[in-house]
């Protein structure tokens, strides 16, 4: 039976990069301070999380809630290292592995487009409409594939491995170890499109080799053509995010009013049944609040041991590439069915919020003007049309954030695709109400 190796899954090596002595910091902690540093990274801070344009400062957003998972990454990290720390290879202490997970729960949504999910399906509505049939023609079917599935996953591992710091020679050169842990689905769109139980993918055809390269580094097991099993670190990072979005999604929902406390204690409770409560739910002059911050960092606890002792229990399914599902269903049931139950909630009474849906619906018109400028300017430049001035304002635009030219119309796609996606919610509507009409008269 193949089983992969700690010591090739925590390489150390770095993706376009001849490897440097580190000093003051280990390889993984300057992972963590690349992606800290990027300007892809702080772009999250107006990125959509759940909530579009909230004025208030307590409600997440991609970067508080990366923050977040980076901290509780962090210590699933540290836990599991020190339980494993006999297996691992000698010169790695439990703090890597905690940096390790950190830093790719840091990057695990720094592909995500504006407005969140609402962004994702705007993008590809768009590629999928009549009007584009033509355009996705001159393509490969896997090529268009890609478009029509846009996703924030792959236009992730795009960003850390191609368009930041170091354009397609590497890109951020993080270390073989963070990027194994950053993919959640380690295939190619090409997979996803011909296998009904694979809803998402995690890398472009664009990207289809520099997969293949970290597979081959890792000792990923392949499972198929252009098809990985995960990196047994990818299960943390994915724990780490499922605990932060469904209960904090709960907590945002009760500081803006949408769902009451009442209805969300009882769940937080059940997520510590042999545990003592905390004392805040008890004094007199606690705040909904403090009552939910203080049941919160009580479950994170419960939850985060209960998957740090999970992770080691299953570590030879994990390195076999057989685990199946996520490390929380295979906790103790009322921790599985507790977040489960808080997913369902923020499903049935956030998501649904009326002002969320029109806010979500302004996306599309905004995704879809900045597409219609940018992808006609695009295909002009490959010689489909004469150049217009408008045309060349666009493509200086896009020159000033990516020079590097496309020469297929999938590449230029993706070029613009580049672009939109990194701009915050803010900047994405800014820029179509002024390529609409709207002048802004400062800078």
């Amino acid at each position: 039976m193949t089983m992969m190796s700690w010591t090739s899954l925590l390489s150390s090596k770095r993706l376009g990069a001849k490897a440097r002595p580190e000093l003051a910091r280990s390889p993984y902690h300057k992972d963590h301070d690349r992606i800290v540093f990027s300007s892809a990274f702080r772009h999250l801070n107006r990125k959509t999380q759940v909530h579009p344009f909230a004025r208030n400062d307590h409600i997440h957003t991609r970067l508080t809630h990366s923050l977040e998972v980076g901290c509780v990454g962090r210590t699933l990290g540290q836990l599991v290292g020190e339980r494993l720390e006999d297996r691992l290879p000698a010169h790695l202490s439990p703090t890597d592995i905690g940096a390790i997970i950190q830093s790719a729960c840091l990057a695990h949504d720094i592909g995500n487009p504006p407005f969140g999910h609402a962004g994702e399906f705007a993008i590809r509505e768009w590629f999928l409409h009549p009007d584009r049939r033509a355009l996705l023609g001159r393509m490969r079917l896997d090529e268009a594939h890609d478009l029509c599935n846009f996703e924030g996953n792959a236009q992730g591992l795009r960003l850390l491995t191609q368009t930041e710091h170091h354009p397609f020679s590497g890109g951020m050169r993080l270390t073989f170890a963070t990027l194994g842990a950053y993919i959640k689905y380690p295939w190619t769109g090409q997979v996803q499109a011909l296998r009904a139980n694979m809803p998402k993918f995690g890398c472009y055809q664009s990207e289809r080799e520099i997969m293949a390269t970290l597979a081959g580094e890792l000792g990923l097991i392949e499972q198929g053509d252009w098809r990985w099993c995960r990196h047994p670190l990818a299960y943390l990072v994915e724990a780490a995010d499922d605990l932060c979005y469904a209960l904090i999604d709960l907590e945002d929902g009760i500081e803006m009013n949408i769902l009451p406390y009442e209805l969300v204690e009882p769940l937080f409770i059940g997520l510590l049944p042999d545990q003592p409560l905390p004392p805040e739910l008890f004094e007199p002059d606690s705040t909904p609040r403090r009552k939910i911050a203080a049941l919160r960092g009580a479950a994170f606890n419960a939850l985060v041991q209960a998957i740090a002792d999970t992770f080691v229990l299953h570590e030879q399914a994990l390195l076999k590439g057989q685990l199946q599902g996520s490390l929380l269903q295979y906790c103790a049931e009322h921790l599985h069915q507790g977040i489960e139950a808080a997913k369902h909630m923020a499903r049935t009474r956030i998501f649904a919020n009326p002002r969320k849906a029109q806010i979500e619906l302004g996306a599309y018109a905004t995704l879809g003007c900045l597409l219609d400028s940018f992808i006609e300017a695009s295909l002009a430049a490959l010689g489909d049309q004469e150049l217009t001035f408008r045309h060349r304002r666009l493509l200086d635009i896009l020159d000033a954030h990516l020079q590097i030219p496309a020469q297929t119309p999938y590449q230029a796609c993706l070029r613009v695709l580049d672009y939109v996606a990194s701009l915050s919610d803010h900047n994405a509507m800014d820029l179509a109400q002024n390529l609409s009409g709207r002048i802004d008269r400062g800078y």
